[in-house]
């Protein structure tokens, strides 16, 4: 590349590296907190909660990668035409390849790397991020029967234990099961252990009582000398991992066991993935040619109603569904999995259209007032808020 193309893609890529670790620690830090509790209540140690934290980035790269590229590129030439460089780029006799080319460099490299990431970095977190849920929920009753804590094992079952005692007893157990409907059980012991007996866990209470509770309010109390309750009721049935499609590495969606249980159960849902996959990094190319179709030809401060990246995340944003929303339809209907491939080459096609014919990408005249009216409210309460003496003022003037 020339001097000046350097200088741009090198531009573009800070803004875009910025950009997209700042989406990422948003989006990171939104799925952490939705699984947090997979830790928590399974009394695993902070280094399992930092592994699965690190195996969910490579899930949310490929997703917010795209919207990275956009705005580094879009905010790129959007600075350099309020600098007046694309003005002198072009007054120096440069052809549009030189704004082009390292824009549409970036937008390759990220291509790549959102492909290597989907098909081969994401599949592989995924499955470990399932081993380590499976061990979590696994190894649930040896944690949550912990001493002074009362703790929700699931729905309507809890379990509080007051005390340990030598070899491996408890002491104080109650256990309160409301999982069936219109009925409540309360269970209080003095001792108690947890025993496995085959594939089966038993929590023995010794020296007790029931209290059973109907709907109408009678509360019949059973003692016992010994009562065992099963804990394998609730408890997952063993380290058992299901691995779903998305887990699946793109070579083993090629050429899937016929075995598979989802290929067999439902084989448009399994190969809507295939496609999803093969399709999925051509937005980090889609995305950039709309940011030069709407931020690469410089044009004075008046043309523009809005900002040029507004304009190219908005319609960003719509395509981006349209990819969704085809690909949640694949699942089920295969007549649309060719537009899974359409949505990115036609608005692919659509944004070169209009690059190549020196047109400029905006929102409708309408959305753009509209937008613009809004901001403008935005910056003007904005303001109002910092500095209340001039809410008046801004009133008056505008009465």
């Amino acid at each position: 590349m020339k001097l000046v193309e350097r200088y741009i893609f090198y531009r573009a890529l800070k803004i875009s590296g910025a950009a997209l670790l700042v989406a990422l620690a948003m989006a990171w830090t939104t799925q952490i907190l939705a699984r947090v509790n997979i830790v928590t209540d399974s009394g695993q140690t902070a280094g399992t909660f930092l592994e699965l934290a690190t195996l969910l980035l490579p899930t949310v790269i490929p997703v917010v990668m795209p919207f990275a590229i956009i705005i580094g590129i879009s905010q790129t030439l959007s600075a350099m035409n309020q600098d007046s460089e694309l003005a002198v780029i072009a007054a120096a006799g440069s052809s549009r390849g030189t704004i082009l080319k390292p824009m549409l460099v970036l937008a390759a490299l990220a291509s790549a790397l959102s492909f290597a990431v989907d098909n081969w970095v994401e599949p592989t977190a995924r499955q470990r991020t399932r081993t380590l849920v499976a061990s979590a929920h696994a190894d649930l009753l040896s944690s949550v029967i912990q001493e002074g804590n009362f703790r929700k094992v699931q729905e309507g079952l809890f379990v509080q234990v007051a005390e340990r005692l030598p070899n491996g007893r408890m002491g104080g157990i109650f256990v309160a099961d409301s999982r069936k409907k219109d009925l409540d059980l309360y269970y209080y012991a003095k001792q108690g252990e947890v025993q496995q007996r085959g594939d089966q866990q038993f929590l023995f209470m010794i020296d007790g009582e029931v209290h059973r509770k109907t709907p109408g309010g009678d509360v019949s109390v059973v003692r016992f000398a010994s009562y065992a309750f099963d804990l394998s009721e609730f408890a997952p049935t063993g380290k058992t991992v299901q691995i779903w499609p998305k887990d699946r590495t793109l070579g083993y969606l090629f050429n899937p066991d016929p075995n598979d249980a989802y290929l067999q159960w439902s084989p448009p849902f399994f190969y809507a993935e295939l496609h999803r996959r093969l399709s999925e990094w051509s937005y980090s190319l889609v995305f950039a040619l709309l940011a030069l179709a709407a931020a690469g030809d410089a044009r004075s401060h008046r043309q523009a109603r809005i900002h040029p990246m507004v304009t190219a995340i908005s319609i960003a944003l719509l395509v981006r569904w349209e990819g969704y929303f085809v690909a949640n339809k694949a699942e089920t209907v295969t007549a649309f999995v060719p537009l899974i491939y359409a949505v990115p080459i036609l608005n692919a096609a659509f944004a070169c259209y209009l690059i190549a014919a020196s047109k400029t990408l905006e929102l409708p005249a309408s959305w753009s007032d509209q937008l613009a009216h809004f901001f403008a409210a935005l910056r003007m309460r904005a303001r109002a808020l910092r500095w209340p003496g001039t809410r008046h003022s801004l009133e008056r003037g505008s009465g």
